[in-house]
C-alpha cells in the first residue's frame, strides 16, 4: 500500500505545478537544501503521480474555460431576442439559454434591457490561450528533467 504524501510534499507538488522548478518549489516549502530536496522529491513515483494528477485537473479546468469562451464568442443570441420580444407572457427562464447575457434590466419606463458579454474579448482570450496549449515539448521537458535528476544523483554518489 502506497503511503500518502505529507502536507509539505503535497504543497511541493502544487508549487512545482505552478513554477516547474524543483529547487524553487522546495524552497517555497521550506526545505533546507532546496536543490537536493527538489531532485529527490521529483524522482519519487508518488510525487510524480501527484503532479500528473494536478496537471490533469488543470487541463480539465482549462478545457472548461476554453469551452466557455468559445460559447461566448460563437454562441447564439436567439433565446435572448425571444425574451426581448415577448410581451406580457414571459417564456420560462429555465428553458432559455442566456449564457451570453451579462445583464438584464427593467427600466422604469418599461421594457427590457439586455447586455451581452463582449464577443471580441472572448475571441482575444481564445487566441491568447491557444498559444499556450500543452504539446510534445512538455513531455520532452519532463524527460530531460528526469535525465538531469538521474545524472545529478550519479555525480553526487560518485563524489
Amino acid at each position: 500500500m502506497a503511503k500518502e504524501l505529507s502536507d509539505r510534499e503535497a504543497l511541493f507538488c502544487a508549487y512545482y505545478r505552478l513554477c516547474r522548478s524543483g529547487r524553487e518549489a522546495a524552497a517555497k516549502c521550506g526545505y533546507r537544501n532546496p536543490e537536493r530536496a527538489g531532485l529527490r522529491l521529483l524522482r519519487r513515483k508518488d510525487v510524480q503521480r501527484c503532479i500528473e494528477k494536478l496537471d490533469r485537473e488543470t487541463a480539465e479546468c482549462r478545457a472548461e474555460v476554453l469551452a466557455g469562451y468559445r460559447r461566448l464568442a460563437f454562441g447564439c443570441v436567439s433565446d435572448a431576442v425571444r425574451l426581448l420580444q415577448s410581451d406580457d407572457a414571459l417564456p420560462d427562464p429555465e428553458a432559455l439559454d442566456l449564457f451570453l447575457v451579462s445583464e438584464l434590466k427593467r427600466p422604469k419606463g418599461g421594457g427590457l434591457e439586455i447586455k451581452f458579454f463582449d464577443r471580441l474579448k472572448a475571441l482575444e482570450r481564445l487566441e491568447q490561450m491557444a498559444g499556450r496549449t500543452p504539446d510534445e515539448r512538455t513531455a520532452a521537458f519532463f524527460a530531460a528533467l528526469g535525465g538531469a535528476a538521474e545524472r545529478t544523483e550519479r555525480n553526487s554518489d560518485g563524489a
